[in-house]
């Protein structure tokens, strides 16, 4: 056995035994948590089970692979789903990453490897499955040293085999132990009858001739040759202009060719590359390696160089590997160790947690465990929050976490922590901590000592917790709760009192149950009343505002207390955004549900009309697409609406917002997103009563909930569609600078066709993950859509998708949805689709994305064209000159919110 068998490590995934195959020196179970094993249907006997990974907490599950620093490595996994009855989830897709990059994408419809070269950064590598849709799982993995020669034109990336071909032979694949790194020669299927094929197994070389890693001998010992040309080709690269270094290997097996009797050239993709004569030199064997790049097809063609060649070319064996640079920042070292050790300790105590379980592989990259928060910092990134509230944790606090030097929140509230708080005596950067709710010992007064820019800390509901804070603390710098137990204590006690007279009352049911009606009867008439908690809020009020853009006759929804609100988000204790209305606010309600509390602020440029406006119009509307409202208070001069709180924030943050909110968006996920937030305007469009104009259509009022339901928020600039006897005329056009409709903007006529335009460049930003407007790019790119258009109508939507699904769409439902999106953004309204026609367009996109195999295999069947478009009304109309208005008092300036 070689000294590199040696370091092969192979992981059959749910053996219940460590084995061995010819193929591999070892063969061994490393089974990670959150896992369920299933027999598959597979003829090969060496893969009858897969592990599938059920989705419990998390989207990340890694294996954590022994390596040595520095040290090459190839990678491969295998997947295979076999009967997809058995497979939880048909039609699903996962990511596979190494470490921070993401390499490749595996489809359930398909038996996959997934093969790539890495160096060793450290001494341990993570090849993670990363969640899309469905259930990831994994029948095996090898690890395998392989020579340092793969990356030298690509030091800093990740090599992912596209193709690796044994030409000429038709007999058995070649690997371990004949090719001691193990690589997987594929048989020769060329198919051109004229080809010819060449055994000889005399034949030998140095491979002095070259720095590239040869084949094993036996590769080289066949070959392919034509009288006149070789032509590869790959149709379905991943889509996207990727660098692929591509290895070409001969070896001369005919001993009577000289110098200058077989010489032919190479091309790619129509381009000459190089001049091959393997014998010039004098030796029989030749190497090289060609960088190029592809947008979803390569060719690779060699022709016999006219009147100077006596033979047509040949070739022993070739490589294509797709170069994956590895753009995100790893995380520290010692963030990682740190963190892995706050892991440790927290499972002493709680071993079958589901939020530790789902901890593997690196906290940050490419996606962070759940509960951790990362940011970039010079060359690393680090954990700047945790939170691990309401997480059924146990035992003594971690004092690992305090070694965490960058955190600057931390969030332990509502467990079951016990013991004194470890002094953070590093920790300088904390800001904001809250361990409230817990059963934690110790005097409060050291903690403070040693945080010194603390501005928030909440340690309320720990009985054993001293209560004093210092006296020479500068409380106006610090925002705590220090009562907030004992008032909730009272309202329990409260309810226990109320709960024991209640039980009294059953005595004399009769007398009881009048009195209770004729109570409940005045409090409704006074239309207040008390929640459990002790809170006065009013419910089921009957609200009409005449000054509202949008009317009706009576509505019925929940009226809070300024008081309740305040409770409810613990006094403004979280603010989680700001819009032109205000600030919105995080909050919990008595029964458990999560709010986002929007408060007016005294500064807005939006006032009653807005707050009444968007008060009826959510009181009378409901879909799922449209985010609903639960109440509102008006007490005090005070304008507040409450929302369910949507967990993952706004399509614009995860696009391109902050860099705490920004996640990327898979393709799918986002033709999802578009998909939903489409069918929320064609029920305002379409609305029984009369047809419903958003008005201020954008990606920051596209709200998505915690299963990435994509809704439709904010209509405080909402009005009826005019109709016949209306003015048609609105002095106060609205909307936001980049999505304004320009015929509205300088007819100020409004129809739906308004919100269309709007939708239009929404479309464009789920495309191409940029900003409608951004005029720190250059000149002719400030515009979105003017950047975008040419580009479009040119056929080069390659060039506008966003790099980061680059190689994760289908071309198909990429075009469905660029073509609508360039008939929604026309200057005319009449050439635009209406919303109906739009949904019905992104329902077909998202069906071919889904089953882009089958699909494409029935079109191809009978023919058909692979593109389509929205059908327009054919009007004859002047050629739009679009120009920016004067800015007069008939051309106002739309508001940005």
């Amino acid at each position: 056995m070689d000294a590199f068998a040696t370091e092969f490590v192979s992981i059959k995934c749910c053996a219940d035994d460590s084995v061995t195959r010819p193929t591999s020196s070892i063969l061994c179970t490393n089974n990670p948590d959150n896992r369920t094993c299933k027999d598959i249907i597979q003829n090969d006997k060496d893969y009858n089970i897969t592990r599938v990974f059920t989705p419990d907490i998390g989207r990340k599950w890694c294996y954590n692979l022994t390596t040595a620093k520095d040290q090459h490595y190839l990678v491969r996994g295998t997947f295979l789903p076999g009967d997809l009855q058995i497979v939880p989830s048909p039609g699903s897709f996962f990511r596979v990453s190494i470490d921070p990059t993401t390499v490749s994408l595996v489809n359930s419809s398909d038996d996959s490897k997934v093969e790539a070269i890495f160096r060793a950064s450290k001494d341990y590598a993570n090849f993670c499955l990363l969640k899309d849709r469905g259930e990831p799982y994994i029948s095996d993995l090898e690890l395998r040293p392989i020579s340092s020669t793969y990356l030298s034109l690509e030091p800093s990336s990740v090599l992912k085999l596209v193709d690796r071909v044994d030409a000429g032979n038709q007999g058995t694949e070649i690997r371990y132990p004949l090719d001691h790194y193990d690589r997987i020669w594929k048989l020769d299927s060329y198919t051109d009858p004229v080809a010819s094929r060449t055994s000889s197994f005399t034949a030998n070389f140095s491979g002095s001739e070259t720095n590239l890693t040869f084949p094993p001998m036996q590769v080289l010992q066949t070959s392919l040759s034509h009288p006149e040309r070789l032509e590869f080709t790959y149709r379905n690269l991943d889509h996207g202009y990727y660098s692929y270094d591509l290895f070409l290997y001969f070896l001369e097996l005919n001993d009577s060719v000289q110098a200058g009797q077989r010489v032919f050239d190479v091309f790619v993709n129509d381009e000459k590359r190089l001049e091959v004569d393997i014998v010039l030199s004098g030796s029989r064997s030749y190497a090289t390696v060609l960088n190029i790049t592809a947008n979803g097809y390569l060719n690779l063609t060699m022709v016999k160089a006219s009147n100077r060649s006596l033979f047509g070319p040949m070739i022993n064996a070739y490589e294509i590997l797709q170069v994956h640079p590895i753009l995100l920042q790893e995380t520290s070292q010692e963030e990682v160790n740190t963190i892995m050790d706050v892991k440790n300790e927290l499972l002493q105590r709680n071993p079958d947690n589901e939020v530790l379980r789902s901890w593997s592989g690196d906290p940050c990259l490419p996606v962070s465990w759940p509960g951790v928060f990362c940011q970039p910092d010079d060359r690393s990134t680090v954990i700047t929050k945790i939170d691990l509230s309401f997480s059924l944790l146990a035992g003594q606090f971690p004092s690992s976490i305090t070694k965490l030097t960058h955190l600057k929140e931390l969030n332990m509230s509502n467990n079951y922590f016990t013991g004194a708080i470890p002094e953070f005596s590093r920790s300088f950067s904390l800001t904001s901590m809250d361990i409230s709710h817990n059963n934690l010992t110790g005097d409060i007064t050291e903690l403070l000592t040693s945080l010194p820019n603390l501005t928030t800390l909440y340690f309320g509901c720990n009985p054993g917790l001293s209560r004093g804070l210092p006296s020479n603390l500068n409380r106006s710098k610090l925002d705590t709760d220090k009562d907030m137990c004992a008032r909730q204590t009272a309202h329990i006690k409260h309810g226990i009192i109320v709960a024991a007279i209640a039980g009294g009352c059953l005595l004399v049911a009769l007398a009881v149950g009048i009195s209770i009606i004729c109570i409940y009867k005045r409090k409704l008439r006074s239309g207040r009343k008390f929640d459990t908690e002790g809170y006065p809020m009013t419910k089921n009020a009957v609200y009409s505002i005449p000054s509202s853009d949008i009317m009706l006759k009576s509505i019925s929804i929940q009226s809070f207390t300024l008081q309740y609100i305040e409770a409810a988000t613990q006094k403004y204790k979280t603010q989680i955004g700001e819009g032109g209305f205000g600030s919105v606010y995080r909050g919990t309600l008595p029964d458990g549900q999560e709010v986002a509390v929007k408060v007016r602020s005294a500064t807005s440029t939006q006032g009653t009309r807005e707050f009444d406006n968007e008060l009826n119009l959510l009181s009378a509307i409901h879909h799922e697409n449209l985010v609903p409202l639960l109440g509102y208070c008006c007490e005090n001069d005070q304008q507040i609406l409450v929302y369910p709180f949507m967990s993952n924030g706004s399509l614009q943050d995860r696009l391109y917002g902050e860099a705490a909110k920004r996640k990327t968006l898979d393709w799918p996920t986002r033709l999802s997103i578009a998909l939903g937030a489409a069918r929320g305007l064609t029920y305002l469009h379409t609305f029984s009563e009369r047809c419903v104009i958003h008005r201020d259509v954008k990606s920051s009022n596209i709200l998505l909930d915690h299963s990435m339901t994509a809704k439709v928020a904010d209509f405080g600039f909402s009005k009826y569609a005019p109709q016949e006897g209306d003015s048609g005329t609105s002095l106060e056009v609205r909307g936001t600078a980049g999505y304004l409709d320009p015929e509205y903007y300088s007819t100020q006529h409004l129809s739906a066709k308004s919100d269309v335009f709007s939708f239009g460049v929404v479309l464009l930003e789920i495309v191409s993950g940029r900003e409608p407007l951004n005029i720190n790019r250059p000149r002719n790119e400030w515009s979105l859509v003017e950047w975008a258009k040419p580009l479009i109508r040119n056929s080069r939507i390659e060039e506008i998708a966003d790099p980061s699904i680059k190689g994760g769409y289908h071309a198909e439902a990429m075009w469905r949805v660029v073509e609508v999106a360039l008939a929604c953004i026309e200057p005319y309204s009449a050439y635009r689709p209406c919303m109906v026609d739009i949904v019905r367009e992104l329902e077909d996109a998202l069906i071919i994305e889904n089953n882009a195999s089958e699909y494409m295999k029935s079109i191809d069947s009978f023919g058909g064209s692979n593109r389509y478009s929205i059908e327009r009304p054919i009007i004859i109309l002047p050629t739009p000159v679009i120009s920016e208005p004067s800015p007069v008092p008939s051309q106002p300036t739309p508001q940005p919110r």
